[in-house]
């Protein structure tokens, strides 16, 4: 009697669990839809995407990582409030946490609920290795939209110590409890040992029914690092791989894994910006350093311009985000007639205060 008690509790547990969830992604994709698909859809001077870095400082020290410390404290929840009204004002669609790695920030549930609160779609990029069944849960409570995690290897080596080994059971707990959305980020080209890990990482985040992306990874300025038969062939196999995350908006990995160039009209500073910790807009993670303009002082006429205007490293840029953003603009045909700005190459990932 009472096992069939346990195993009817099990069940129910279960079947709410799973009724969470549903009910959870069909309000992610409505608010999707509305803020992204529409919004976004009737204003080319309302930003598509901004990531946001509370939290510089890393837990981790991947070799080929450059948006990272080992020293800096979080950004205060207030100033980070400040930052997201303003990005409320630009009718912003959606927000996705970066870092370093933002679940170290100490009032990041608090972050999170306010963006919500804005009325903003919000994503978190995170290397996993600080969840918990209770810390998922409490992302869920928080209002968190979508979380991706990117895993480099099977095993941790030299370069990376994120590996399907340390994060399998992070993988488990987010399949078990997690009503956001969950995209596992494949990541070839990084120099890892057995870069055929990626195929690994991709069928097994695809077990557990989560969607999959595939990075290409870049120098230090966001340009393409050419790969080899090897990588191309592993690029190839991904690609087969499971249900893809923007599968229709990835067309241009094909040409960069073929070393081929693209030609597209790069939006960055206006439908996708990057705000670092220190509150200056940049045209995304490796370019850092141009417009680098407070966001305080952004405004709309410079995302007007910067919309506008050519960015000279677009043409082997591996920078998924802002090719993503963009692409949703094809059918504006506006061409960019501003010539592009010298820009300058992004603060490199320290280890130490210097």
């Amino acid at each position: 009697m009472n096992l069939s008690k346990s195993l009817n509790g099990s069940v129910i547990s279960s079947a709410r669990r799973l009724i969470r969830k549903r009910t959870a992604q069909v309000r992610r994709d409505i608010h999707g839809i509305r803020t992204i698909g529409v919004l976004g859809a009737l204003s080319s001077s309302r930003p598509l995407l901004v990531h946001i870095v509370p939290m510089r400082r890393c837990n981790l020290a991947c070799t080929y990582c450059n948006e990272f410390d080992n020293f800096s404290d979080a950004v205060p929840l207030e100033t980070m409030k400040l930052r997201i009204d303003k990005l409320a004002e630009f009718g912003t669609c959606s927000i996705g946490i970066s870092g370093g790695e933002p679940l170290m920030h100490p009032e990041l549930d608090e972050l999170i609920a306010y963006i919500r609160e804005r009325g903003i779609f919000v994503g978190l990029l995170t290397n996993g290795y600080l969840l918990t069944e209770k810390r998922i849960k409490r992302l869920n409570t928080a209002g968190l939209e979508t979380l991706q995690i990117s895993i480099d290897n099977v095993m941790p080596d030299d370069v990376s110590k994120k590996s399907l080994k340390v994060l399998d059971q992070k993988l488990v707990l987010l399949q078990r409890f997690a009503e956001f959305g969950v995209n596992i980020n494949s990541v070839i080209g990084s120099g890892t040992a057995q870069p055929e890990d990626a195929v690994v990482v991709a069928r097994r985040a695809t077990e557990l029914g989560f969607t999959t992306t595939v990075g290409i990874i870049h120098n230090g300025k966001g340009q393409l690092k050419p790969l080899d038969e090897r990588n191309e062939r592993i690029y190839r196999e991904l690609n087969s791989i499971g249900r893809k995350n923007f599968g229709y908006l990835n067309g241009f990995e094909k040409n960069l894994v073929a070393g081929k160039s693209n030609d597209w009209n790069c939006r960055a500073g206006a439908r996708y910006f990057y705000v670092d910790e220190d509150g200056l807009v940049h045209y995304c993670s490796q370019r850092r350093g141009f417009p680098a303009v407070p966001l305080d002082s952004y405004t709309t006429s410079d995302i007007e311009r910067e919309y506008s205007t050519q960015k000279e490293c677009a043409s082997y840029c591996t920078v998924a985000c802002v090719q993503r953003v963009s692409a949703l603009d094809r059918w504006r045909r506006s061409p960019q007639t501003i010539l592009p700005q010298p820009t300058v190459s992004p603060r490199l990932g320290r280890t130490t205060e210097d």
